[in-house]
């Protein structure tokens, strides 16, 4: 979780915790590099379904759900999410996207190992 849950270079993810099961939860320590922010990001699983589904909410309530569908030898990940209300609904969905975007190439990278 670390090495790709980060929607920008300047950010990194120095710890996480994550109990992947339905009740279970999850922490990521998100930090600017150089050190002039950070925050906790966390949440509850509510549903999980092997190599089809997890739905969580996060620790402000709100409700991320991500589905996972074969296409022949690939996976088509759909993920939608309630947004919240001080940033605009396309600064998230980008930021949500390049977190997805480096989930990819780290899978990419793991294969090729």
């Amino acid at each position: 979780m670390t090495r790709c849950a980060v929607n920008h270079t300047g950010w990194h993810a120095p710890h996480a915790e994550n109990d992947l099961r339905v009740g279970g939860s999850f922490l990521t320590r998100m930090e600017a590099k150089d050190g002039s922010f950070g925050f906790d990001f966390g949440g509850v699983y509510d549903e999980v379904r092997t190599n089809e589904l997890i739905s969580y909410t996060m620790g402000d309530g709100r409700k991320v759900s991500i589905s996972f569908n074969s296409q022949e030898n690939d996976t088509k990940i759909i993920e939608t999410f309630e947004a919240e209300s001080s940033h605009s609904i396309e600064m998230q969905e980008a930021g949500w996207q390049a977190i997805l975007n480096n989930f990819k190439k780290y899978c990419e990278a793991v294969d090729e190992n």
